[in-house]
């Protein structure tokens, strides 16, 4: 594969907000590539993660994929875990304080994270490090020459930080050294490349080069990907505001959940958590745009592509003959789990026991979207008696059968 290919290949998905810092970052990834061509060397590439918490979903998967990417083109890929950052936990994104992790807490999500992200990464090429390595050798005096080289107004026109400090709410000094931290990660490595998120943006472009410069080395190239939506298609996926898909789901609740994605989302699904290269992508957009490919047929695709790109080809190809019978021949899966009913049990009881809804709010948000069926019949009454064995469902994807 030539340069350009490989450039576009790598550009895929990347955001920067302004056209300029674009064709900066693509031309300067063009002339390193060409460079370590030359020198008969692969890049050096690097993503960090910070694993405040052990639950990932697709999401958390976008630079991971990126880096499978440069993996298949023959770079060098270290997965950093945050063992020293997450102590701080990254404010990009934040309009409050994050809380202070404990270094077992850190090590303790890091097993379960560094697991998780083989489903996506190739395990043989993979080299991990932890940030503790080099950070907890700093002294007083390297992080104060450091800091020289950042002034308040730096931080202070990031948005979050300028929210709070508007608002009045407290703005920490320590949350100022996590970009500083960041980007001495990337001069301990002497990395190449660094991969991450639009929220990584300062994190990467002023800090992580500004660092490296001061320290002697080139300045890294930021590979900044777009942020995947959640299952609304609208906001960031995240597990609190509940639109995400998670990675350790199964696959028929993965495929079922991608084909809940609005149609509009189907592009940047496909850019940025597919194994599509640039070609496919277009392809799969153009032939969505002049009605060759129906929206349907075009979602089914997607999501049978990314439900293969976690678990297997046969895996998905099972989950989407499920989903055929299920939603659109109107059948009930073969496989659910089943609940002996209690005596005196309400339905919202049932619902609650079986873990058919995460609180008795969200159970009687279904009731009230006519969201709960019992052998096909829509059940009006939270609070009434289960009325008889059967198939109990919430929502389209749920089931479970009471006995």
């Amino acid at each position: 594969m030539n340069i350009n290919e490989q450039v576009e290949i790598l550009m895929q998905g990347t955001e920067y907000g302004d056209q300029n810092l674009t064709r900066q970052m693509e031309n300067e990834l063009r002339e390193r590539l060409i460079e370590a061509e030359k020198q008969g060397r692969p890049l050096k590439v690097y993503c960090g993660y910070d694993p405040r918490t052990a639950d990932l979903h697709i999401g958390h998967t976008v630079t991971m994929r990126k880096l499978r990417q440069f993996q298949e083109l023959g770079h060098e890929v270290t997965f950093v875990i945050g063992t020293y950052t997450s102590l701080i936990g990254d404010p990009s994104d934040k309009d409050k304080l994050r809380p202070l992790l404990t270094h077992d807490q850190v090590m303790e999500n890091a097993n379960s994270y560094a697991e998780q992200a083989f489903r996506v990464l190739d395990r043989e090429k993979t080299t991990i490090r932890y940030n503790h390595e080099w950070l907890s050798e700093l002294s007083f005096a390297e992080l104060i020459k450091l800091g020289s080289n950042f002034t308040i107004q730096q931080f202070l026109t990031r948005e979050a930080f300028r929210k709070r400090w508007d608002e009045n709410d407290g703005v920490y000094l320590h949350e100022f050294f996590y970009a500083i931290m960041q980007g001495y990660d990337a001069y301990a490595l002497r990395t190449d490349v660094q991969v991450g998120g639009t929220d990584q943006l300062f994190n990467i472009i002023t800090a992580g080069r500004k660092v490296m410069t001061a320290m002697g080395e080139k300045p890294n190239i930021g590979i900044i990907m777009a942020i995947l939506p959640g299952t609304d298609g609208v906001v960031k996926m995240s597990k609190s505001l509940g639109n995400h898909i998670p990675l350790n789901s199964n696959p028929e609740d993965m495929y079922g959940k991608v084909m809940s994605v609005p149609d509009a989302a189907m592009p940047q699904f496909a850019k940025l958590v597919t194994r599509w290269l640039p070609a496919d992508v277009h392809q799969f957009e153009n032939d969505l745009k002049s009605g060759a490919l129906h929206p349907r047929d075009a979602k089914m695709r997607l999501a049978h592509e990314i439900t293969a790109t976690y678990y297997s080809e046969a895996e998905a190809t099972h989950a989407q003959e499920a989903f055929v019978r299920q939603f659109q021949q109107g059948q009930i899966p073969d496989d659910m789990p089943e609940y002996s009913l209690q005596p005196g049990q309400t339905v919202l009881d049932v619902l609650i026991a079986a873990a058919m809804v995460a609180s008795k709010s969200e159970g009687r948000r279904m009731f009230d979207q006519k969201g709960v069926r019992l052998d096909g019949n829509v059940l009006d009454k939270s609070d009434a008696e289960f009325p008889h064995p059967g198939v109990l469902q919430v929502g389209k994807r749920r089931f479970v059968r009471v006995k």
